[in-house]
């Protein structure tokens, strides 16, 4: 059973301010594993005070000392790697591949991005007679969500520390085991106190007063986009800049050629990975109308092959990370069973022989089309649903046609061709054939939120930018 009482705040580990206390379930067991504190506004207000006294010491280092201090962060996160692993699979159920595997090696390579872009960062730039100079912005209230813990921590708190800013993390309470190690992280590697501050606790207790506080200077949030909505609000009578990551939809467009079968039955696997609770995830398969017989067979064997169960053992999948969550995909199966999709595999219930835990059947819908509600609403679930398509043109018309906009994918042997078509799509990431790439910049158009993290440019949002006119007399810049 784990237990963490205390906050990081101002280079220590305190108190809260009260005695609330929230109690963690294994997903897979069903019973509780933990508690951690609850913190208040009074614990927000502390751990601001604390990052505002350490901006200005914070912010005037140089590139050099910040790059030092990110390297040392990197050695102790390797040395970590494994407590980041247990806990993942304890507070989500990520199964120990899966956490070991990907979700920490995104922490590790979204910091050596960081560090690799902090050093050839130009931070000032001279135009004629101006110079233009992108300072840090202030003091940085982040909130992460709880399915890619490592990832959303790494590229929010990364490029806050290099270039320059102070910060208060919120981690989810669903999954804040992640973060007290993390915070341990930077506590053991020097991260100079104040810099990096962390306190626990839910959305009203700890994100509100964070994302209103007067003090703060931009709230940097992960998670729905009705809580995105919510951020948004409590911020905007202090102007403060806020940039959001949000829902998704995401369309994957699988191209009329020899890679079909193989595309199709990656497709299915890819909407499985982290139980299908992953924002990004190619959740709408757009296929050629007329091989929809053919798609189906093929997402029925490759869902066949998705193995469900115990995240210590290995299994491709563990459970999804609540009893909500679980009830939420569940009556979104059922919705679409009621609205008449053809259901190809999984559907309601667990997984024969998994009689506790929170563990869905990897479920496929076919002949899906754009107006059910399984196609339109984000179900954050092991759940793909496949469309059919007429022509190219319809098949983007269709995949353009959701309120989110955070990725697409396509899927073509004809790489001319997949190229065209990603062009077309109204997303802010757009792999073709499953590319990945640690310096693309990731974000979302239209409800999917705004700004953009990963590589060079999760640096942007953390900067403001200044023009110094007359910085360099007007006959030496002319000359």
């Amino acid at each position: 059973m784990r237990e963490y009482a205390k906050f990081y705040i101002d280079g220590q580990w305190t108190d809260p301010a009260g005695a609330g206390t929230f109690e963690v379930v294994n997903p897979a067991t069903e019973e509780v594993c933990g508690k951690v504190a609850l913190g208040s506004a009074a614990d927000v207000d502390r751990a601001v005070a604390a990052a505002r006294r350490a901006f200005p010491g914070w912010s005037t280092t140089t590139g050099e000392e910040r790059v030092e201090v990110l390297q040392n962060v990197l050695d102790v996160y390797q040395k970590r790697a494994g407590d980041l692993a247990a806990a993942l699979t304890e507070e989500m159920g990520a199964p120990a591949a899966l956490a070991g595997g990907f979700q920490v090696g995104l922490g590790a390579g979204h910091l050596s991005t960081a560090i690799a872009v902090l050093k050839d960062f130009v931070f000032e730039e001279q135009r004629g007679a101006t110079l233009v100079v992108k300072e840090p912005i202030g003091v940085c209230g982040l909130i992460t969500p709880w399915n890619w813990p490592m990832n959303q921590m790494a590229v929010k708190v990364f490029p806050a520390l290099a270039t320059g800013c102070t910060m208060v993390l919120k981690p989810s309470e669903k999954s804040p085991f992640t973060g007290q190690v993390f915070a341990e992280i930077l506590d053991a590697a020097g991260v100079p106190a104040g810099v990096f501050n962390l306190v626990q606790g839910d959305g009203p207790g700890v994100g509100v007063p964070l994302a209103g506080h007067a003090d703060v200077d931009m709230i940097s949030f992960t998670g729905s986009t009705r809580a995105g909505i919510d951020i948004a609000r409590n911020a905007a009578p202090t102007v403060k800049r806020v940039t959001q990551e949000l829902g998704g939809k995401s369309p994957n467009i699988v191209l009329d050629d020899e890679a079909f079968a193989e595309n199709v039955g990656k497709g299915v696997a890819n909407m499985m990975g982290n139980s299908g609770q992953t924002c990004s995830a190619p959740s709408r398969m757009l296929v050629p109308a007329a091989r929809m017989d053919e798609a189906i067979a093929i997402a029925r064997e490759a869902a066949s092959g998705i193995t469900v169960g115990d995240p210590q053992g290995d299994f491709v999948m563990g459970p999804v990370v609540s009893e909500a969550q679980f009830e939420k995909i569940q009556a979104l199966i059922q919705k679409g069973i009621d609205e008449g999709a053809t259901l190809v595999a999984g559907g309601p219930g667990r997984p024969d022989g998994l009689e506790k835990g929170y563990y869905v059947k990897p479920t496929v819908f076919a002949r899906v089309t754009n107006d059910m509600a399984v196609a339109r609403e984000e179900i954050f679930g092991p759940v793909v649903t496949i469309l059919g398509y007429d022509s190219v043109d319809h098949a983007v018309e269709i995949a353009n046609d959701t309120e989110y906009g955070l990725a697409g994918y396509v899927a073509g042997a004809d790489l001319e061709k997949a190229r065209t078509v990603a062009r077309r799509i109204r997303a802010g990431w757009v792999a073709i054939n499953d590319a990945f790439d640690f310096a693309c910049p990731f974000g979302g158009y239209k409800k999917s939120g705004n700004g953009r993290e990963w590589g060079e440019f999760g640096f942007h949002d953390y900067l403001e930018t200044k023009g110094i006119l007359g910085y360099v007399p007007e006959a030496a810049s002319s000359g």
